[in-house]
């Protein structure tokens, strides 16, 4: 099932993550004063809004999915992260469904293997931030700005968010594992 988010919601999450990292007018593409804007090759044009879309699942997968138009994790191929060591965007021709989105893979064989264990390569907390996450909020990620602990995939919302969280990764972990789910509903 796909929940829109309450708009409030959306606001106050996005908010909240600009007063704790200084965010300039555009938070999704430039999230400080010393971050340069992401390109439009690096993350897809549309930037969250209140047509992103929370994806939940009544029994199985994480509590909540960071999906756009139904789309988890703006395409990106979470198996690709493990197999090849890249970021490498997903194809709408290899898609598996779980966790009440949709995901996309580059092949059938990344598509099969992510649905022989989606646990294993779907990104923690649901794919929202995990810099995000570990400070009490939800925001949107980058596909580039991501990395994998202990064989588990940890997505940002850019790579200098990114470079903050890797500064502590096992306390930024141990608070965002605290914070999730829970911060779903701030």
């Amino acid at each position: 099932m796909i929940l829109l988010p309450r708009v409030s919601s959306a606001i106050a999450a996005t908010l909240g993550l600009c007063l704790m990292v200084g965010c300039t007018s555009d938070p999704v593409t430039s999230v400080d004063e010393t971050t340069p804007a992401v390109s439009a090759e690096t993350v897809p044009a549309e930037t969250p809004s209140a047509e992103t879309q929370a994806a939940t699942a009544p029994s199985e997968g994480p509590a909540a999915v960071f999906a756009e138009d139904g789309v988890a994790i703006r395409g990106a191929d979470s198996v690709a992260y493990f197999t090849v060591g890249e970021y490498v965007p997903g194809s709408a021709d290899f898609t598996h469904d779980w966790g009440g989105a949709t995901w996309q893979f580059a092949s059938a064989e990344n598509r099969d293997l992510f649905a022989s264990n989606p646990e294993q390569y779907a990104p923690q907390y649901g794919g929202f931030c995990a810099w995000a996450v570990s400070q009490g909020s939800v925001a949107p990620i980058d596909p580039t700005a991501w990395r994998i602990v202990d064989d588990r995939l940890y997505l940002n919302v850019s790579p200098s968010i990114q470079e903050r969280w890797e500064k502590d990764i096992p306390g930024n972990i141990a608070k965002a594992d605290q914070n999730w789910p829970g911060v779903l509903n701030n």
